[in-house]
């Protein structure tokens, strides 16, 4: 059972320094003109300077911004991503050796949501892995861009080849009107589905595009050659159903979608198990795979984990911060599954805030939390406490908001 202590003094901003930052240091996208342009809000973060939103006064903002991609369709810069591609012969098989992923048989012109893990089956970092006609491209977070290529090169093997594609930048067009927006510039576009890899014609330039995203809604993400990625902005953003989103509405509209976030809800101390993201490991991998880290994770697969990442639904209209910590409620949780010997006494730390924010959709506080297992059912009463300040919560089903994928029927 995993020991949770009383909460720290402090909570962390997911859209902080994660390094020591000094404006000099910082490094700007290709899309930074547009976005000084359209009045962004700049913050450091994973060494760029990033926008987290634009100007109010113009119709952004983070909650507009969330409310206009629940709505209509908002482009994102995300170049600050790693986007790299994995070449040789068996690169399928040396990847399948470090992802609990099926890869092998995995389709041409399909993406994968999946992990690197250590030997504990703790998430090193979550990615996205798709398969094209001549390699694997992986999209790896931003914070840990560097040391995912220098761990990739390190156990992949000589025989295949770690290719950074610096040249590419990337952006996601995501929303309800998304597909109709991209479809009217080429109209092959409406042939691909959820998690789902092609092409398309923009504006004369030849880009990869996956119907994919990390809002809950529907949309894509587009990988653009850098020089060219300015013109392509402005012809999207030329649309009046697309708005530009910063990555404060990235984080709001995650959280609402029940979507982890590396570095707070996931890391290398917490396993897909525990985060209940099992569902990213297909069932021949389960039984004893061969890749870094399948021990524990097959051993939490069939034993169950010891922590649960839940849903928490906290009362009244102050959000509940990341690394705010959690007590038992008094009595017996109401989630409790029948059988159980006992409820856990009152104010007992079962567990830690993850991520916490305001849901523009609900009106209402939102979070993530990792909880002791037992605990972990919907409608489980608990209280959070942070500097003298109680909240009581209760344990929710995720999403928040349910996903609008376009899938396959």
């Amino acid at each position: 059972m995993r020991a949770f202590g009383p909460a720290p003094s402090c909570s962390l901003s997911p859209w902080g320094p994660t390094v020591a930052e000094t404006e000099s240091d910082l490094k700007d996208t290709v899309l930074a003109d547009r976005h000084a342009t359209a009045g962004a809000r700049f913050v450091p973060f994973a060494g760029y300077r990033m926008p987290i939103q634009y100007d109010p006064k113009r119709g952004g903002g983070i909650v507009e911004e969330h409310r206009w991609t629940r709505t209509h369709a908002s482009l994102f810069d995300v170049s600050h991503m790693g986007i790299v591609d994995i070449l040789g012969a068996d690169a399928g098989e040396a990847l399948e050796r470090l992802l609990p992923a099926a890869l092998t048989d995995q389709p041409v012109g399909t993406q994968r949501y999946s992990f690197l893990l250590n030997e504990s089956g703790g998430i090193i970092d979550d990615l996205m892995v798709t398969r094209l006609e001549d390699c694997w491209r992986l999209v790896i977070n931003a914070a840990n861009r560097a040391t995912d290529i220098a761990w990739l090169a390190e156990n992949l093997g000589a025989e295949v080849a770690v290719q950074p594609r610096d040249d590419l930048s990337l952006v996601a067009l995501q929303g309800p009107d998304a597909g109709a927006v991209l479809a009217a510039i080429d109209p092959a576009v409406d042939a691909l589905y959820f998690m789902e890899a092609g092409t398309a014609n923009v504006g004369g330039v030849t880009c990869a595009l996956t119907r994919s995203g990390y809002t809950g809604e529907d949309g894509f993400e587009l990988a653009l050659p850098s020089d060219m990625a300015g013109d392509i902005a402005d012809l999207l953003t030329a649309d009046a159903r697309v708005r530009w989103a910063g990555l404060g509405a990235r984080d709001t509209l995650r959280l609402e979608a029940g979507l982890c976030l590396h570095g707070h809800d996931i890391g290398p101390e917490v396993t897909p198990i525990e985060a209940g993201l099992t569902w990213a490991i297909p069932k021949r991998r389960r039984a004893g795979g061969e890749f870094i880290g399948a021990k524990p994770v097959c051993r939490q697969i069939q034993d169950g984990p010891s922590v649960k990442l839940v849903g928490l639904r906290p009362d009244g209209r102050a959000p509940v911060r990341a690394e705010t910590g959690l007590v038992a409620a008094a009595g017996t949780p109401a989630g409790t599954p029948a059988g159980t010997p006992a409820g856990t006494p009152a104010g007992t730390p079962v567990g830690t805030v993850t991520s916490g924010s305001y849901s523009p959709m609900l009106e209402a506080p939102i979070a993530l939390a990792l909880v002791n297992a037992d605990l972990a059912s919907p409608g489980t009463e608990l209280i959070a406490q942070a500097r003298g300040r109680t909240t009581p919560c209760r344990v929710t089903a995720l999403p928040f908001v349910p996903h609008r994928y376009r899938r396959r029927r």
